[in-house]
């Protein structure tokens, strides 16, 4: 089996595979874990992310509810901390605007039974003592989480490497490759052929960008800046999210701020144009961290599809072809449930998850 991507979702793919006794070979072009996984942010924010109740949602939750035991299975099988901590967002509204998709976010998460609290602005502040004296009230999401992203890509490499799962670096899929209409596996840049009785396209924004696919995969790089601070000693507990900017808080003080959205752009690149919408909208939340010294910026590529959702499960006319992309910003929430579920369809079994809002299929079909 060939799995064409090694970032977390490939490397999740992998180590199950390979746990379950699967001979599997991962190609990724670069480093394993080093384009979106890298640079994310880690935050497992299904309430933050989900527009309303529905399929999608459903998906997002069980990503999260599936991280408890995933990051303490990790650590047993490497030895390494992924950073999982389970202390909440608070979403801040801060202008007439902001309360409005507050107040918008409030009644439907309340009419799907989920765990959202409304603060006033002193009990927001009694929550965190460094908020600005501008906040009008809060939304308290204690179902939102977080990992140290860069480990859980370190993490997931070692696992699946532990498990069995081959990973090749620095190899460029240039096409899938067919023998009397079937897949066969996949041409290399190189030119070499490798086959495979299964191919999983976990490539990330790359994805569409294979040769050979049975029909269009509509993955585009939505292009995301971040910049991180010296916050320490740190100021916040909980992530800190507005319209503009979210705040995510590490260990050892530092202190994210992100992301742009910058749908289409191939170009990775920290831009004055992109700080600049960063930095004013994180020192509303805080006057204070306009004084911060900047210790690092990054920028990367999210896969990001027309409809904002990923693509997952199999080819509906080629039935070794498997699609695991698209995941735009819930790449690190979603790796453990895609790496078990598109895991289980590979091997046949039964993924445990009804995939058909997120298939292949929803696009329009094209020819190879």
């Amino acid at each position: 089996m060939l799995v064409v991507g090694g970032g977390v979702i490939g490397c999740a793919i992998a180590r199950h595979l390979a746990l379950r006794g699967a001979r599997v070979r991962v190609l990724e072009r670069g480093e394993p874990g080093a384009e979106a996984s890298w640079a994310a942010a880690g935050l497992l924010a299904p309430l933050v992310e989900a527009d309303g109740p529905g399929p999608f949602l459903d998906l997002l939750l069980r990503g999260r509810e599936a991280y408890p035991g995933f990051s303490e299975a990790i650590r047993e099988e490497t030895g390494i901390d992924i950073g999982y901590s389970d202390v909440g967002t608070l979403a801040l509204a801060l202008s007439d605007p902001d309360e409005r998709e507050m107040e918008r976010r409030f009644a439907w998460q309340v009419a799907a039974g989920l765990p959202v609290e409304r603060l006033t602005a002193d009990e927001a502040r009694a929550l965190e003592l460094a908020l600005t004296g501008e906040l009008r009230w809060a939304l308290r999401f204690s179902g939102d989480h977080q990992v140290d992203n860069r480990e859980l890509a370190r993490a997931l490499r070692d696992a699946a490497e532990r498990a069995g799962a081959d990973i090749r670096t620095g190899v460029a899929v240039k096409r899938l490759s067919w023998s009397g209409g079937r897949l066969a596996g996949v041409e290399l840049a190189s030119g070499k052929r490798m086959e495979a009785g299964a191919v999983v396209l976990a490539a990330g924004c790359w994805a569409g960008c294979v040769g050979g696919l049975p029909r269009p995969v509509p993955v585009i790089p939505v292009h995301g800046q971040i910049v991180a601070m010296d916050g320490s000693p740190q100021r916040f507990r909980h992530c800190i999210d507005t319209p503009r900017v979210y705040l995510v808080p590490r260990a050892g003080g530092r202190l994210i701020a992100g992301a742009t959205v910058e749908r289409g752009v191939w170009r990775k690149a920290v831009t004055p144009a992109g700080l600049c919408s960063l930095l004013p909208a994180a020192t509303e939340i805080a006057p204070w961290i306009g004084e911060l010294p900047l210790v690092e910026t990054w920028s990367g590529l999210r896969p990001g599809t027309p409809d904002d959702l990923p693509v997952l499960g199999a080819d509906p006319e080629v039935p070794n072809l498997f699609y695991a992309t698209g995941h735009y910003r819930n790449g690190i929430l979603l790796a453990p449930l895609t790496g078990r579920v598109v895991g289980e369809l590979v091997l046949g079994g039964d993924p445990g998850e009804d995939l058909a809002p997120f298939g292949v299929g929803r696009f329009p079909a094209g020819g190879r």
